[in-house]
């Protein structure tokens, strides 16, 4: 098949030729229609965080059953289904109290080193991103990271269920379990940063302040249900969220993965506040807060987000429910469409920040 290999830290995506393994056991070959740009494969792509490569990245994903290995029961051919990183082994605490996000077990759905490769070249293995490898004409995956979804969702849509849309939406319904009449902060509008915003929204925040240095993105914020913007290039955005609520938030989202907004996001919280870091930091980054200013004076908490806490057995299927009640927003955050020959250009636009999500869409 095709694909978009990665063979180092820094290179360009390179499309050329590739071997898939046929499904074994509980696994599934979907023929991919939809591929999302997401900035964590962008993250992997250009900063070494120990990955191996060469390399198939790309996790957000929609396509059409192909086949199925011998023991899956939940799939058949012909089903539409997206497929999420988030890995379960079905068994472990985490899985059996509904939270798979906090499998102890999640290489349970990956290949033993006797069961041979599912993706080479030349006879050299290449390793799945996030378990997915999405960037390709097919994915073999576990049955455990597939979802059924309505043939009524377009695939470009559906894709985006898969990470974004869990990732941000979740994080603010299941992680930070917003009420209504909380105050919300959001920094960085991209993809997931719309999905907080209308998660929040979905959830009854009064207020939902999004910050942002991009003004196209801060008015596409307010259709996702922002109350306020801030153009952070104007200033102290940690004063003006202060300014906004009388005192700060109940809820900080930062979204970018850079080290003084998760600093802002602590600062931005009113008492007994809560700063939810979901972007991508480097490894090496350290923040600094104070134990008895921030932690004990003003009760404040800090929490990692990892896929918005999400069942995606459950939340999927959800908001794709919502979607076609009118009810939740996919359609806006499509900003592009383009061919896997275009992914480096793709990655291009997603670094500007002119857009939301490109998605592959021919392969």
């Amino acid at each position: 098949m095709k694909a978009a290999v990665l063979d180092g830290v820094g290179q360009p995506f390179q499309v050329q030729d590739i071997d898939i393994a046929n499904p074994i056991g509980r696994e599934v070959l979907i023929d991919v229609r939809a591929s999302g740009l997401c900035h964590s494969d962008m993250h992997v792509a250009e900063t070494n965080v120990g990955f191996p490569m060469p390399a198939l990245l790309g996790h957000e994903i929609a396509g059409v059953v192909a086949e199925v290995g011998p023991d899956v029961t939940e799939f058949r051919v012909g089903d539409h289904v997206v497929s999420s990183p988030i890995h379960s082994c079905g068994h472990c605490r985490g899985c059996l109290t509904g939270r798979p996000y906090q499998c102890r077990h999640p290489q349970e759905t990956q290949r033993t080193p006797g069961q041979g490769p599912r993706l080479s070249r030349n006879g050299e293995a290449l390793t799945q991103f996030i378990g997915v490898g999405g960037f390709a004409e097919q994915v073999i995956v576990h049955e455990n990271t597939v979802v059924s979804v309505s043939r009524d969702i377009p695939f470009d849509r559906a894709a985006l269920l898969g990470c974004g849309v869990v990732t941000g939406a979740g994080a603010a319904i299941n992680s930070a379990r917003i009420r209504p009449g909380d105050t919300v902060a959001v920094i960085g509008c991209g993809g997931v940063g719309l999905n907080v915003i209308q998660g929040a929204a979905l959830a009854g925040a009064r207020r939902i302040i999004a910050i942002d240095l991009q003004p196209a993105k801060l008015e596409l914020a307010k259709v996702f249900g922002a109350t306020d913007i801030i153009n952070a290039g104007d200033g102290d955005s940690v004063q003006a969220v202060k300014d906004l609520t009388g005192g700060g938030v109940t809820c900080a989202f930062e979204v970018i993965g850079l080290k003084q907004m998760a600093m802002d996001a602590v600062a931005m919280l009113d008492i007994g506040g809560t700063a939810f870091l979901i972007g991508v930091q480097k490894p090496e980054t350290r923040l600094e807060v104070t134990p008895f200013g921030d932690l004990m004076g003003k009760q404040k908490g800090i929490r990692g987000v990892a896929m918005g806490s999400t069942n995606l057995k459950i939340d999927i299927p959800m908001y794709a429910e919502l979607y076609l009640q009118g009810r939740f927003k996919l359609d806006e955050l499509v900003s592009k469409r383009i061919s896997l020959d275009q992914i480096n250009e793709g990655y291009d636009l997603l670094r500007g920040g002119s857009v939301a999500r490109s998605v592959i869409t021919s392969f």
